[in-house]
């Protein structure tokens, strides 16, 4: 694996358990404020930017981008805690409940974008999805990343128009759209080898599926994947909400995780 690039962190809350907080594509550590007020007395929460984005250190495109992200959120876990991901960041949560169990006291993903697991399990759901996607990947290919930007954003995004969107914000989106692709080894192609024969056996940690009852069909085939190989896993579906749970029904997120953490450290 890569070095660990140089990351930078947030903390929020002061409760007396310790979880490590890993965002979605695109997001920063920010994204996990109103989610970590919701636990600040039950947990202190380590919220870090994935390389590449917030004020971490840009991903180097030499080296493979889950593997920067892995060996840096890796790191951060200098004692066990509880590890929560939403998207992107839930592949490199589950990756690490994969390589360093010892090290997870408890397992959140919040609607992981692991296409392997789907593909495995769901190929006809994983090429409609492919076919969903397609206008973005094309927009892309054109050098158009602010329309990539805009066209991931409404697919993945919380339901916020584009046109509503700070400008700020808007260019933060364009200059890191090209980030996507650079992930499909790791979440695609199973790069760790997350979905080797017997992989997923060692995630013996008390695990939570969230998935929002609004969000992509496909979704609910990679929970459906992991939810048939992790050992100790359930799953919760958010009414009324999409694939951005944490920042739109952050109550709801809280209760469940609140539940997992109290259940983890009886």
């Amino acid at each position: 694996m890569s070095a660990a690039p140089h990351a930078h962190v947030r903390r929020f809350g002061a409760g007396p358990q310790d979880a490590l907080a890993l965002h979605c594509t695109l997001a920063h550590s920010g994204a996990w404020r109103v989610l970590g007020a919701a636990l600040a007395d039950c947990l202190t929460l380590r919220a870090m930017d994935l390389p590449g984005h917030g004020q971490s250190a840009d991903f180097d495109p030499a080296h493979d981008l889950h593997d920067q992200c892995t060996a840096a959120a890796l790191r951060q876990l200098d004692a066990p805690m509880h590890v929560i991901g939403h998207s992107f960041g839930a592949t490199v949560a589950l990756r690490l409940a994969v390589e360093r169990p010892d090290l997870l006291r408890s397992l959140t993903l919040i609607e992981p974008v692991f296409f392997a697991a789907a593909l495995a399990d769901a190929p006809d759901r994983m090429a409609a999805h492919e076919r969903e996607a397609q206008p973005y990947f094309d927009a892309l290919a054109a050098g158009d990343h602010r329309l990539a930007a805009r066209l991931f954003n409404r697919f993945w995004g919380d339901g916020t128009r584009w046109d509503d969107m700070p400008a700020s914000t808007q260019d933060y989106l364009a200059k890191r759209v090209h980030l996507v692709p650079a992930q499909a080894s790791g979440i695609i192609k199973d790069h760790p080898g997350l979905m080797a024969p017997g992989a997923l056996d060692r995630v013996v940690m008390p695990t939570l599926l969230i998935e929002g009852d609004r969000t992509a069909d496909i979704i609910d085939a990679v929970h459906t994947s992991l939810a048939r190989r992790l050992p100790d896993a359930r799953r919760v579906r958010i009414p009324g909400a999409g694939h951005m749970a944490p920042l739109t029904h952050p109550g709801q997120v809280a209760r469940e995780i609140r539940s997992l953490v109290e259940m983890a450290e009886e």
